[in-house]
């Protein structure tokens, strides 16, 4: 199974960097994968109002007012018929890319099994409704797709009487067949839509539009490819033969000849394993994750930065239990917390200056918390010497760390970019621990924390608490969002990096605070 996500992971990865030579990173399509499969759902939506209004329900009347809307009315009803199929194809796409890419990136275990597990059945009923629509056309496809269907399900042998005996003989099929696969067809749908909902309840500000840019692009490439190739029906269904060759929406339909040569119990018990294999992924092996972060009530003032940053909703701010003076506390739920770190990131007491008391902050993380990314800091900063010193604070999600001079590099591993507090910038540089510092870790827009270089960048930008503070030298500090597969970016941004700070001139230190004096205890001690 690492094999596979290591696969998928680097092969995803590669995707992204090509796709980053032709969209801005907020564009970058496989960054906005659940929102462009909404996009395509509205258009779905929208495009099949349109089809329901001139669809007739009937065994002869449904193949021929489809071919009046694609032949007679081309110019709209065909368009929106082409609308229709190729919307349909983008988001299985989608949903099928999202789902990999969540595994490559292991984000579908511990506390994230919900969202995994909701959107399995939203994955079946997208497949459904794309099979019914199929039949609703009653072309030779639509009668090939009935016939293997019942067959299979004919297999169960929980039926009284045959189902593919309904389309093996003329007359055998009704009007109120259509009627019944018009009612799925618009239904399935609407019951996806609301899994929909329920599997988005554990994500924090979901993104459900893409960038403006990226959906008029779609909109349009979706549009130019159904006047360049319109969807059309093949001949129409004919029950007195079986029918020969057909053309297969491969996104939807290609797992079809499994179903039509192999044997039924194959068939059926490959179905029901996969079924149950992808449930129980979550916990195939458990995740080991760090312990949930934990607020430490005497160094919490209750200002609720933590519970605005957290990208899994898992801090809520509730009344003071402790008699203090500040109105509220932050209370963590274990069950929804992936300890990223940027709760830490975001508490104004997690300041690594303080010396008078011990450094504890408000909230953290019990096994990497603040202390221990001080000590870490300055442990880094023991090894390097010359001129152009840095100190690398990655992200382990982000571009292999390891590998780097430790004479030149100090490096110092965050559970996300996001939980390093602006405030260790400033220590750095003002203690002289080195003479720049480079913040690595995702590839831009596509933290795997979702929020975590967001959050950083607006920290140091001043626009979001807490702040850089200004008296940092900007020209010392450096960030590279180069993601997994960008060791080799990573390693030059370093390299024109360390040119660059020969070029400034020798910081100004406070005498008693450089360089640090007290034990440092060396981490994992």
């Amino acid at each position: 199974m690492n094999v596979a996500k290591d696969f998928l992971r680097i092969a995803l990865g590669h995707a992204e960097d090509a796709l980053g030579w032709f969209f801005p990173p907020a564009w970058n399509p496989l960054l906005n994968l659940g929102a462009i499969g909404f996009l395509a759902y509205w258009v779905i939506t929208a495009s099949g109002i349109y089809l329901y209004i001139f669809f007739d329900t009937g065994v002869a009347a449904a193949y021929l007012s489809v071919e009046r809307l694609t032949q007679e009315q081309w110019y709209l009803g065909g368009v929106m018929r082409s609308l229709h199929r190729y919307a349909s194809d983008l988001l299985i796409i989608a949903a099928l890319v999202h789902l990999a890419r969540e595994f490559a990136l292991d984000r579908y275990r511990g506390v994230r099994w919900f969202s995994w597990v909701s959107g399995l059945p939203v994955l079946i009923l997208i497949v459904l409704a794309g099979i019914t629509g199929y039949w609703l056309v009653w072309d030779r496809l639509a009668q090939y797709v009935a016939i293997v269907t019942a067959e299979w399900l004919d297999r169960l042998g929980i039926f009284g009487e045959p189902l593919a005996r309904n389309f093996l003989g003329p007359g055998s099929v009704d009007d109120r067949f259509f009627t019944l696969m018009m009612f799925m067809h618009i239904a399935v749908p609407l019951i996806a839509l609301g899994l929909l909902w329920l599997h988005l309840q554990r994500v924090a500000k979901p993104r459900i539009n893409p960038p403006r840019g990226l959906a008029v692009g779609l909109l349009v490439s979706m549009l130019a490819l159904s006047l360049v190739l319109p969807a059309t029906s093949q001949e129409p269904a004919d029950l007195g033969r079986l029918p020969g060759a057909v053309g297969l929406d491969w996104f939807y339909l290609g797992f079809y000849p499994m179903l039509e040569t192999l044997p039924g119990p194959v068939t059926w018990a490959a179905a029901v394993t996969l079924l149950i294999l992808f449930a129980a992924l979550p916990w195939l092996p458990p995740l080991r994750r760090l312990r949930p972060a934990t607020v430490d009530l005497a160094n919490c003032n209750g200002c609720g930065r933590c519970a605005a940053d957290c990208p899994y909703t898992a801090i809520e701010m509730v009344p003071r239990s402790d008699g203090e003076a500040f109105e509220r506390e932050a209370r963590v739920s274990p069950d929804l917390c992936v300890s990223c770190g940027i709760c830490a990131g975001a508490c104004p007491t997690a300041i690594p200056f303080r010396r008078a008391s011990a450094l504890v902050a408000g909230i953290d993380l019990p096994e990497r918390n603040v202390a221990h990314l001080r000590d870490a800091t300055e442990h880094a900063a023991l090894a390097l010497h010359g001129s152009c010193r840095m100190m690398l604070f990655g992200c382990r999600h982000g571009a292999p760390l390891l590998g780097l001079d430790p004479s030149r590099v100090g490096v110092v591993t965050l559970e996300c970019v996001g939980q390093l507090p602006p405030s260790f910038i400033d220590y750095v540089l003002s203690h002289d621990l080195a003479d720049g510092v480079l913040l690595a870790g995702c590839a831009e827009t596509s933290c795997y924390n979702r929020f975590g270089i967001l959050w950083t960048e607006a920290r140091l930008a001043g626009t979001r608490d807490p702040h850089l503070r200004r008296r940092v030298d900007r020209e010392r500090l450096r960030t590279c969002w180069a993601g997994a597969v960008g060791r080799g970016r990573l390693e030059t941004e370093l390299a024109a990096f360390a040119q660059d700070l020969t070029t400034l001139e020798p910081m100004r230190h406070d005498a008693s605070r450089s360089p640090v004096t007290r034990p440092i205890r060396v981490p994992g001690e």
